[in-house]
């Protein structure tokens, strides 16, 4: 039996990462991918039933997994990013909760058919969206600065006061109805209060120990590790479900200390969470009945879902975004994007089991319930928001743009040369300084590491589609193609070339394609424009063939990019260019200040 229990976790750990390949080769939402991987071992098959095989196990695993999701995703929550807008994040996380709450609950009582007593604390529940659901739709979609960062912060902030209002309303209906065990109302407000501040001290603590050195680096995110993990479970043995508080708390106020140490921990919990993430769900569809998938086809359970999307979403959202300076378009995007995710999932079946112990038979309902929406809204927001926000002119542009990591007088030029055709682009670099060209030639710039996960949140990516390492440190321009490949994939990013004085062994296997040709590091690329080579643009058409060109201009200018009628994009690569260079196409090169 120990055998078998070691093989079960090993399988669903590693096909839980197959399914994440699985959605970003053929870019799918993640959470479908996954949840259909464990439909097929679990009720399809019968091939595991991890519930009954980890036993009393598995709802702590679930619960600490969910803890350290959650803490990852506030330890990105940084006040500053929300300065223009906080008031419509604020209405969006309080008063559109509270109306989703009410009306999420008269939905599921009048169209699900559940008693009051579940239907007031499902709907509390189902006002969550989450991280790790709506983070892959606002890149996908490319949305402007305003609503992405709204959907952004209401997923996070939201997810913990979901799991918070469905508690409280299950108190409330132990209370109401007498039932032996029940605390009161008064406990539920100390035992959250207790877990808020909790966390808070925790996070506060390990900050100052942090900041001032007391933690050796090596033990830095364990340490973190451990402390989201004792935290989580101090408040969670106070009152069940109140450690998703606290961890939010810890998150939030270490996002607002500006450690040093910061990007380091991002990252760390950056690779946890999807490991966590991706084994959570395979283990939670792969432990569903058959009786509880064929539920979902009732035609009343439909019908909420519909309810839940075309009702109570957007009648929050446009209440609650009265008078806070948002664009209707704006009010009616984020009325109708909120995807389900992990919280939903896994926070329902703790109360499906509370609900039915305590004698309300409805509940068994509710992992069925909870599994149609999630599907339901992650597959209809997932294909949906792009166009809906093309629609209502959100999206930040139309145009596939270019993030260039290198200040430099050379990468200067190169934006310069990419806006002329309207492309987005931005230049990043850890240094001020090494913007300056950028900056005078009137550039998007940014100044700091890409590298780091918070790059995620306070860096709006989603205009940008390639990624061209140009900093003079070869080893980390490859560090930082490797970094993107799982999320946009080897065929967009792009590194000069290895500078000849680096160590022969270093593999060129490594990083993004070399842009341009070997030898043109650069070093020698910022010669030649410090040397006063320009921007050249020359169109081809029939008279003037692309030949005609190469052999008109051999050894004297370096083709950097085409441009088609459609605005299609190609850099070249190894001298060559992954396209059929035609009439109508401009070719963008660097050339001599005397060439005509």
């Amino acid at each position: 039996m120990p055998h078998f229990i070691l093989f079960e976790l090993t399988c669903i750990i590693f096909l839980g990462m197959l399914a994440q390949w699985v959605a970003w080769r053929f870019r799918i939402p993640a959470i479908v991918a996954m949840s259909l991987m464990g439909l097929i071992i679990g009720p399809f098959t019968g091939l595991f039933n991890p519930s009954e095989t980890f036993g009393d196990v598995f709802n702590p695993f679930i619960s600490l997994a969910v803890a350290i999701i959650l803490f990852e995703g506030s330890l990105s929550l940084d006040f500053r990013e929300i300065r223009g807008f906080r008031k419509a994040i604020l209405r969006v996380s309080t008063v559109g909760a509270l109306i989703a709450w009410i009306a999420g609950s008269l939905a599921a009582h009048y169209v699900a058919g559940l008693s009051w007593a579940v239907a007031f604390v499902i709907g509390g529940l189902f006002i969550v969206t989450g991280p790790t659901v709506i983070l892959p739709l606002l890149r996908q979609a490319k949305l402007k600065e305003r609503p992405a960062a709204i959907l952004k912060w209401e997923g996070i902030v939201v997810d913990p006061f979901g799991a918070l209002l469905a508690l409280f309303a299950f108190q409330v209906v132990l209370t109401t109805n007498h039932l032996e065990g029940g605390t009161t109302i008064l406990a539920f407000f100390l035992s959250s209060v207790a877990a808020a501040v909790i966390g808070a001290a925790f996070g506060f603590i390990l900050g100052i120990l942090l900041e001032r050195g007391f933690i050796p680096e090596y033990l830095k995110s364990p340490i973190v590790l451990a402390s989201v993990l004792m935290s989580f479970a101090l408040s969670d043995l106070i009152m069940h479900e109140t450690g998703l508080l606290a961890v939010t708390a810890m998150g939030l106020v270490m996002a607002n200390m500006h450690l040093t140490s910061h990007h380091d921990l991002l990252h760390f919990k950056e690779n946890i969470s999807v490991l966590l993430i991706s084994s959570v769900f395979i283990m939670l569809t792969a432990s569903l009945t058959m009786d509880t998938l064929l539920a979902i086809l009732n035609w009343r359970m439909l019908l909420f879902v519909l309810a839940m999307m075309f009702i109570v979403r957007p009648l929050s959202m446009w209440i609650a975004t009265i008078n806070v300076g948002l664009t209707k378009e704006e009010r009616t995007l984020i009325g109708w994007i909120a995807p389900r995710g992990i919280v939903a999932l896994t926070v329902s079946g703790y109360f499906a089991n509370a609900l039915q112990n305590a004698g309300f038979q409805s509940a068994q309902l509710l992992t069925a319930l909870t599994l149609a929406l999630v599907f339901a809204t992650v597959l209809a927001h997932g294909f949906s928001i792009t166009w809906l926000a093309r629609k209502l002119h959100l999206q930040a542009t139309t145009e596939s743009g270019v993030v260039i990591v290198g200040g430099s007088p050379f990468t200067a030029l190169l934006g310069e040369a990419l806006a002329s055709f309207n492309k987005p682009v931005l230049v990043m670099d850890r240094s001020w300084q090494n913007l300056y060209e950028a900056r005078q030639a009137g550039l998007t710039t940014e100044v700091g590491d890409v590298l780091s996960e918070q790059t995620e949140f306070y860096v709006d990516l989603g205009p940008y589609d390639r990624l061209i390492a140009a900093t003079e440190e070869d080893a980390y321009n490859a560090l930082i193609c490797i970094n993107f490949v799982p999320e946009w994939g080897r065929e967009a990013l792009y590194q000069t070339a290895i500078h000849s004085g680096d160590p022969t062994n270093y593999s060129k296997s490594l990083g993004g394609k070399t842009l341009l040709t070997e030898g043109l590091d650069i070093h020698k690329l910022n010669d030649l424009v410090r040397g006063g080579y320009v921007i050249r643009k020359t169109t081809i058409s029939e008279q003037y063939t692309y030949k005609m060109y190469r052999e008109d201009n051999e050894h004297q200018v370096i083709p950097l990019f085409t441009i088609g009628p459609g605005k299609d994009l190609h850099f070249f690569v190894n001298g060559k260019v992954r396209t059929v260079i035609e009439p109508g196409m401009v070719v963008v090169s660097l050339s001599p200040p005397n060439t005509p």
